[in-house]
């Protein structure tokens, strides 16, 4: 039993990797007869004969055969043959570019690449020949398959890597917890937050439970156009898909314990009620639980209405992108109006400027009604916390870098090879 499930366990690790292998499009490439010899499975009858022409590159029935079997081994579906076919021409292409550009590897980095890729299973080159060689696949084949990959990979600098350039405003958008939207659960919600300065809370909480009883979204949207303050009141209340880490802990129980079309109590929040409405829920993953920091600043813009709210808020709208330029804005204001908050815990941020947060990205603002004054609040910084004692921790600049120049070679790398395709002479006999 224990050697079964050794088994089992190993080839678990082997098949994942390999379908990576196959997402990427690596694909096996040529076997020897010598190699076909050792076989310890011959297959069938094939042909060690070409049976494709790719640019004078021959493809033999054997090969065919051997790619169908690798695939096998990790339980490809549809038609195997027209897919090993394919990946197959591909590979003579990866090959006879590299020998248009005069490319050629060092010794050793075939041993070194096999030895490598093995060990993404966590198998030696031995355990991994091993496994392979139980489906009848050919040790040279996965020489060749590894000799393909490190061959294609060469091509692909040598033609694109002076041109990708990875800025630093790039790494931080990719470390920016925005990129992340949508992998998780996101949520669909309308929103109504109705301001209740002193001595009006129970105004501002009838208001709010009249809210709460709208039924359907278009009679819950004209509350909101009538009662709420927020900016969000023009589109009916209605916040575009936000992941459900974005907002305050305090609402993401009551919004998911919702129904589509059903809305929320009213709920006290810092100066106003709010209630809200789930429209949508998207449960792409499982529920996050990721701890963030907002970093934020308010500017108080005046009484609302006034003539000078309006002109503050103009300025702000035309010459504030980022948190820094708000001191622009406000340099001949009291100093008191404008506040940085250094990022802190989401629980720790006021309710009414955390919900208003939670559907910001970095540089944008929403305007709230707050001790009298309309208030401007913008978003700084959203970042995700790291657990130390879980082993988490944060991306280098450095991983970040390296990923995204992979992601971007990779793109171009698929784009080049489609146009190798378009343009080969590719000969079925």
């Amino acid at each position: 039993m224990k050697k079964t499930k050794r088994r089992n366990g190993m080839m678990v690790r082997f098949s994942s990797l390999m379908s990576m292998v196959l997402t990427l499009g690596l694909t096996l490439g040529p076997a020897t007869p010598g190699a076909w010899a050792q076989s310890p499975a011959p297959l069938g009858s094939a042909s060690f004969s070409p049976v494709i022409l790719v640019n004078g590159l021959g493809v033999t029935g054997y090969e065919i055969e051997q790619r169908m079997a690798f695939m096998q081994l990790l339980h490809q579906t549809g038609d195997l043959r027209a897919a090993a076919e394919k990946s197959l021409i591909e590979d003579r292409l990866r090959n006879w570019q590299a020998k248009q550009d005069g490319i050629t590897l060092e010794k050793d980095a075939v041993e070194k690449g096999m030895a490598e890729f093995a060990s993404r299973a966590n198998l030696s080159t031995e355990q991994f020949l091993a496994e392979i060689a139980k489906a009848g696949v050919d040790p040279q084949t996965y020489r060749d398959f590894v000799t393909a990959g490190l061959l294609w990979r060469e091509v692909v600098r040598a033609h694109f890597a002076p041109s990708v350039v990875i800025t630093d405003a790039d790494i931080d958008r990719a470390l920016a917890v925005e990129t992340n939207r949508g992998r998780g659960t996101r949520v669909l919600i309308s929103e109504i937050v109705i301001p209740a300065p002193p001595g009006e809370e129970g105004r501002a909480m009838a208001a709010a439970e009249q809210a709460a009883r709208a039924r359907g979204e278009a009679a819950f949207a004209a509350a909101a156009r009538e009662y709420s303050a927020t900016a969000t009141r023009d589109q009916g209340g209605r916040v575009n898909w936000m992941p459900l880490e974005n907002l305050p802990p305090a609402l993401r129980g009551p919004i998911l314990a919702l129904a589509p079309g059903q809305t929320t109590a009213p709920m006290q929040i810092p100066g106003a009620v709010a209630v809200f409405m789930l429209r949508g829920l998207d449960e792409g993953g499982a529920v996050a639980k990721l701890p963030q920091t907002l970093g934020y600043a308010t500017l108080t813009l005046g009484p609302p209405g006034a003539p000078e709210t309006e002109a503050l808020a103009a300025k702000a709208a035309a010459g504030a992108k980022d948190c820094d330029d708000l001191y622009t804005v406000a340099k001949d204001l009291p100093a008191s109006w404008l506040t940085r908050v250094a990022p802190e815990s989401q629980a720790a941020v006021p309710g009414d400027v955390a919900l208003a947060l939670s559907h910001l990205d970095v540089g944008e603002t929403e305007r709230l009604h707050r001790g009298g004054n309309d208030t401007l609040v913008m978003l700084c910084s959203r970042d995700r916390v790291y657990d130390a004692a879980k082993g988490e921790a944060a991306p280098s600049r450095d991983d970040v870098r390296n990923g995204l120049l992979n992601a971007r070679m990779s793109a171009l790398a698929d784009s080049y090879l489609a146009d190798l395709m378009a343009n080969a002479v590719i000969v079925r006999k």
